[in-house]
């Protein structure tokens, strides 16, 4: 049989006003919602109308149709089956299964027109309209139903001190059988039998009886199993749940009673940060409390065959909560009082502190809502100003006041990133970068206190989201990706690489405690999501301010995971195969921090080794040959004996066929050279925002001259060897010069492409190839070293200056 569903929704009032499109049926009786369970055994709400019952031709049968209010289209239309089982449940809601996993609610506004619908089903099904399931939900087996022959109701033994265990015993028994439990139910709600309990639970309290509280208790955690809405409208009641939490305080596995009842009356307090004038409205804000508490509390952990027995319980806290939101949203005064005080000045901490406290338990109880219904909720807390509101309490002192915001502030980025965003770059034309919003959640996200950054790895999450371009919308006249962009690099990127640029001034982290290097790591976490999807925006970021040398300077933190983050950011850039940054890497040599992470990491065999490893291969793989050159020419020195991988022997195998590639024919020579020059020519055609920063360091250069390899040179071209031997011929002039200038050369990736590592005896401190640099065809020269004989350079410049005349 199927499962039954648990308790559906209590009431379709809160849905708006009661008037019916196109003046269709006016009274307010057959109004509806209509409800299905999904999968989560949540009720999903599939509209509002009205509801008749008719015979439909199709369906050869009485069924039950709902028409929309809003349009008059149908939203159900169910015949009425003489086998299934139909349920009522708080005077207001029908409920059953049309198929084996599809479960079906009607929630009416009114309980007149509940009792309407239920005579025709009753009717259709012949069965008397005063029962409130009309069929067995479970097919029992023949046994249990020729032993229920001969008593069709259960008869339940006198409520009486003495008779407590017999009951108990009788509750018990009663739980593993479908049907059984159900009988019990019946006589529970109609001879007020829990009533009668609770009275009995006073006398034993009064006498002390720790025998009989013991039996209470087994007798109300059994009638809670049941799982009848009927019973907890009864248990739940005002006259009734204190004494219900109190026959729950004798857990007999427990050696002391628990004081829950002293908790709610004494220590817990409700609060009224604003007059709630409705008193059903505050009447059921205390229910919803205390049956949280029974169920949070009270109530031991089910097991997992209890689990689905509670599943009412479940229902009846949500769909309090939905009616809680509903009514406090539809009462205009309140809302408006509420973001006043917020926003007065003259507000007093504890005051702001509990209003705060009050809006974060409001949006946290709007998750309940239906998709329509939430955003409703969210546009009205939209227009009463809520982000505004954010911004103030943001800036303010009182740090538990920032961390009730910042929760707000998470749900209005999730349900709608679009409205924040469109929020901030409105703000953005009246105030300082200082005080807008998203600046002050980075702010906050940087000044975390907490040891493990709970707050800033949530606060990063929001960032994530808001600077996401799958979530942008694009419309025809405007693109939120573009505007929304170009206004976070320029207003708000600073702030957040604030504390990596302070940090890496120097050659090594400046500061390298746990916590400093969590952030920094969560701030690379982002960038490297920025370098996947932002393209262009990120791109002249990173370059301009020379960003990777400085996130490369974390790759000698004595923390793996924040070397770690360097390394896959760098991987990351690498992997778009985009020739601008693969010229910004060589132009600084960003390959020395990496080589020598890999080279002090020595044999181990760990992350870091494989990791750089893996980036090295897919320079091979990808055969990225500017890459490629640039390696060799520089480090193969330092990697020639790593012979426990083949990746850079295959490097220098790709190195040398694109050497070889070059050599023959001989035409190869000229190719390159004019290659050269009409790259400088291209490289002027870019788009501007691209190409700006590029085109410093080409002034550097002597307009013309084409740096050639002496083993690239054809033999018999004199007119080409020419400009060749008048280079060499100042090239020797200076080496020793150079040489002296690298010994005074502080290592840094940008300064100098030498590279001052200890080795054993027989590796030399200059690791550059001895071969010169090879200007590889549509691509930029790779640099040698100064020191080595076939590189260019020049020292009467600065070592930046020399470096862009290598690259080009």
């Amino acid at each position: 049989a199927p499962e039954q569903p648990s308790a559906p929704p209590a009431i379709a009032s809160q849905s708006g006003g009661c008037g019916v499109a196109g003046g269709r049926m006016t009274d307010t009786r057959r109004r509806v919602k209509v409800y299905t369970l999904n999968e989560d055994r949540q009720w999903d709400d599939r509209g509002t109308g009205h509801v008749s019952s008719c015979y439909v031709e199709r369906l050869k049968g009485m069924s039950l149709l709902v028409r929309a209010e809003s349009d008059g289209s149908l939203l159900l239309e169910s015949k009425i089956n003489p086998n299934t089982a139909y349920q009522k449940q708080q005077d207001t809601l029908i409920v059953w299964s049309e198929a084996e996993n599809y479960d079906l609610a009607l929630s009416f506004q009114e309980k007149a027109g509940c009792d309407e619908i239920w005579e025709k089903i009753c009717q259709v099904q012949g069965k008397d309209p005063s029962v409130d399931i009309t069929q067995d939900l479970v097919d029992e087996s023949e046994e249990e139903r020729f032993d229920d022959m001969s008593s069709p109701g259960l008869e339940l033994p006198s409520c009486e001190l003495s008779r407590l265990e017999e009951i108990a015993e009788l509750v018990a028994s009663s739980l593993p059988s479908p049907l059984r439990r159900e009988k019990l139910a019946l006589a529970l709600e109609n001879e007020g039998y829990i009533k009668k309990l609770l009275e009995i639970f006073h006398v034993c309290e009064d006498l002390e009886n720790i025998e009989g509280l013991h039996h209470l208790y087994e007798i109300i955690k059994g009638i809670f199993l049941l799982n009848r809405t009927a019973l907890f409208e009864v248990m739940f009641s005002e006259e009734c749940i204190m004494d219900v939490i109190g026959c729950l305080e004798y857990d007999p596995s427990l050696s002391q009673s628990r004081k829950h009842r002293e908790f709610l009356t004494k220590t817990a307090k409700f609060k009224e940060v604003i007059p709630i004038s409705d008193p059903e409205l505050k009447q059921k804000i205390h229910q919803t409390y205390r049956v949280q508490y029974i169920q949070d509390m009270v109530l031991p952990t089910p097991s997992v065959f209890e689990e689905n027995m509670l599943s009412t319980l479940h229902s009846f806290i949500f769909f309090n909560k939905v009616e809680i939101v509903g009514m406090l949203q539809e009462d205009e005064k309140f809302l408006t009082d509420l973001f006043a005080q917020l926003t007065d000045e003259a507000t007093d901490e504890e005051k702001r502190q509990e209003l705060v406290n009050f809006l974060k338990e409001f949006c946290a109880f709007s998750q309940t809502l239906q998709p329509q219904n939430r955003d409703a909720f969210f546009k009205t807390l939209s227009n009463m100003g809520i982000l505004p509101a954010l911004e103030v309490i943001l800036g303010m002192d009182d740090a538990q006041v920032r961390s009730a915001a910042t929760d707000i502030f998470s749900y209005l980025v999730e349900y709608n990133p679009s409205m924040v965003r469109e929020f901030v770059m409105q703000e953005a034309q009246q105030n300082d970068d200082d005080i807008l919003l998203i600046n002050l959640i980075i702010e906050h996200m940087i000044c975390d206190t907490d040891p493990e950054l709970g707050g800033a790895v949530l606060l990063m999450g929001l960032l994530r989201t808001l600077v996401d371009p799958e979530n942008m919308l694009a419309t025809a006249n405007k693109t939120e990706k573009t505007e929304f962009l170009g206004f976070f690099y320029k207003h708000c990127m600073h702030v957040l690489t604030a504390p990596l640029l302070a940090n890496t001034t120097e050659d090594k982290p400046s500061k390298d405690d746990f916590q400093t290097a969590q952030l920094l790591a969560l701030i690379l976490e982002l960038l490297t999501f920025c370098v996947e999807h932002h393209t262009y925006h990120i791109k002249n970021y990173i370059i301009n301010k020379d960003i990777l040398r400085r996130v490369l300077v974390l790759m000698a933190s004595k923390h793996a995971f924040l070397a770690l983050c360097a390394l896959r950011f760098k991987r990351k850039i690498i992997g778009l195969k985009d020739e601008f940054y693969n010229r910004y890497i060589m132009k600084s040599f960003l390959f020395e921090p990496v080589v020598k992470a890999f080279l002090n990491n020595g044999s181990r065999y760990n992350l870091m080794n494989s990791a750089i490893i893996e980036m090295f291969e897919f320079i091979r793989v990808e055969d990225i040959k500017s890459l490629t050159a640039h390696v060799i020419e520089n480090y193969w020195k330092a990697l020639e004996d790593v012979d426990y991988v083949q990746t850079f022997k295959g490097l220098k195998l790709r190195f040398e066929q694109q050497r070889e590639r070059q050599d023959n024919p001989k035409l190869d020579s000229m190719r390159s050279i004019l290659r050269n020059h009409r790259y400088r020519r291209d490289a002027r055609t870019l788009e501007d925002e691209e190409e700006m920063w590029f085109n410093t360091d080409e002034d550097d250069m002597e307009d013309g001259e084409a740096v050639v390899p002496p083993s690239d040179k054809p033999k018999n071209d004199e007119d080409i060897m020419d400009p060749i031997s008048k280079f060499m011929e100042r090239k020797k002039l200076k080496e020793s010069e150079e040489k002296e200038v690298l010994l005074k050369t502080n290592l840094s990736g940008r300064q100098s492409p030498s590279f001052k590592l200890s080795f054993s005896s027989g590796t030399k401190s200059n690791l550059t190839s001895q071969s010169s640099a090879s200007n590889l065809p549509g691509s930029p020269g790779s640099p040698g070293s100064p020191g080595s004989p076939g590189s260019p350079g020049s020292v009467s410049k600065s070592t930046s200056q020399m470096a862009a005349i290598t690259t080009k």
